[in-house]
């Protein structure tokens, strides 16, 4: 690193030592100073394990003008913007409630929950965790190898005890006896402590507006699958309570880019 790029690292109001001391009349009183906090804050961000693809992710650059459904898009854009700035409640306390993101593959829904972590993590400095549930059972299966260096309650802790959590690709993962296990344990393990959860799903949630794909391929008629043929229905009963439904009406943004880089 070059003299010069290290002297613009160096914080100018503290000069690098992290703390200011303010006179009180004797020795003076030292408090951290506000470069500590973005340090930190950067720091969380990177223990909250999103995706390198997400990790750009914000309210600025998601995109409302793609797919033909700007009023959707705009709709779940303010709704999560929203959600952000009543996180603090006004007795101090964070949010008990999440956000639930229901439409098809493409339409912006893991964008804006990665966003919704970022900005929630960066303004309140909260522990927050981002998981891929199809990630997070391929990762609990590893530690049963008998030579695997975590156990499942080091897969599962930091998940079930995230101050705010992003589950990703609910419903994704074939239900068998063994993956609603897992998922219960850890939806339930929040909804009793009132954790937050930011969810995203492909499937459609009973009385929840339904989310239809604007595509024009052959499937595009056919309605999305219930979440509940996909998670067991004392989970959905809880899900009304964890998370309010956003549903994002658009066209598959991943095809769309692809059309047009192939013109």
């Amino acid at each position: 690193m070059t003299e010069e790029a290290t002297a613009s690292a160096v914080c100018p109001i503290c000069e690098g030592r992290g703390w200011i001391v303010e006179p009180d009349g004797k020795a003076g009183t030292a408090r951290p100073c506000e470069c500590q906090k973005r340090g930190a804050g950067e720091l969380r961000l990177t223990a909250a394990g999103i995706p390198p693809r997400y990790q750009a992710c914000r309210f600025t650059n998601f995109r409302t003008s793609m797919g033909g459904a700007r009023a959707s898009l705009l709709e779940a854009l303010t709704g999560s913007q929203r959600y952000v700035d009543e996180f603090l409640r006004p007795d101090g306390r964070f949010c008990e409630t999440g956000l639930l993101y229901i439409g098809p593959p493409g339409v912006g829904k893991t964008h804006l929950a990665a966003a919704v972590l970022s900005e929630v993590i960066q303004r309140y400095g909260v522990r927050g965790r981002f998981v891929d549930f199809t990630s997070l059972i391929f990762q609990i299966q590893s530690t049963f190898d008998p030579g695997s260096p975590e156990s499942k309650h080091d897969v599962l802790d930091p998940v079930v005890g995230a101050e705010l959590l992003v589950l990703d690709e609910l419903g994704a993962q074939k239900p068998t006896a063994w993956v609603t296990d897992t998922l219960y344990y850890i939806l339930n393990a929040r909804y009793t402590r009132r954790l937050p959860t930011v969810f995203t799903t492909n499937y459609r949630l009973e009385g929840a507006p339904q989310a239809v794909s604007l595509d024009r391929g052959a499937d595009s008629t056919a309605a999305p699958e219930m979440l509940g043929g996909r998670i067991p229905a004392m989970l959905i009963s809880r899900l009304y309570e964890m998370a309010r439904p956003l549903r994002i009406e658009s066209s598959d943004y991943r095809k769309m880019i692809a059309g047009q880089q192939l013109r």
